[in-house]
């Protein structure tokens, strides 16, 4: 059975590696595109959904499509990935002193001997981030560059120092709640766990 992460998110392969899954990646060239008639909640599981499908809609035999989607949310305000230092500077003032959540949808799509099987599922985290003055926004920008993360920082890098707490799961926050991916590969027998 073959496992398909349909992502080239770092973090996501980190994620995956660390589950010590046997693996490939293959990404769709799906231009993402956020349904604005769906809740915030659905928009991110039918991008998560869409990014799953394009990719096993491509393939054949018994697999397994990984895909997934993250949002940064503050309040009905969606923070994508920063364009460049001044909009890393605005949402990470916007973000700091509150807190705000993080959506990461997943899409697993399993063929398994012709017997068909989809899980889509949000998982939500909430963040609270300290207050920061602008030298340390700055300064953070400068250290970690963070611009292909949604909302312009990573929880799991130097971001950390702002970090009052988090409600729910971290793997979530970083783009893939790995122990559900475990628990689906689980579930269907995928990697000869009983």
């Amino acid at each position: 059975m073959k496992i398909i992460l349909a992502s080239t998110s770092p973090r996501r392969k980190e994620l995956m590696d660390l589950g010590r899954f046997d693996y490939e990646i293959l990404v769709s060239d799906l231009e993402e595109m956020r349904n604005m008639s769906l809740s915030l909640e659905e928009q991110s599981k039918d991008l998560a959904y869409q990014k799953a499908k394009i990719v096993y809609d491509n393939t054949q035999g018994d697999r397994t499509i990984i895909g997934a989607d993250t949002l940064v949310v503050l309040g009905d305000k969606v923070f994508g990935k920063p364009k460049d230092r001044e909009d890393a500077m605005n949402m990470l003032r916007e973000l700091q002193g509150k807190r705000h959540y993080i959506y990461t949808s997943i899409a697993v799509l399993i063929d398994n001997k012709e017997k068909e099987k989809e899980y889509k599922e949000l998982h939500k985290t909430a963040v609270y981030v300290k207050p920061m003055n602008d030298l340390e926004i700055s300064e953070y920008i400068s250290n970690e560059m963070p611009y292909d993360k949604a909302g312009g920082y990573g929880i799991q890098d130097s971001f950390s120092l702002f970090i009052d707490k988090i409600e729910g799961n971290y793997t979530s926050a970083l783009g893939l709640p790995i122990q559900r991916i475990y628990e689906i590969l689980k579930e269907n027998r995928i990697l000869g766990i009983i």
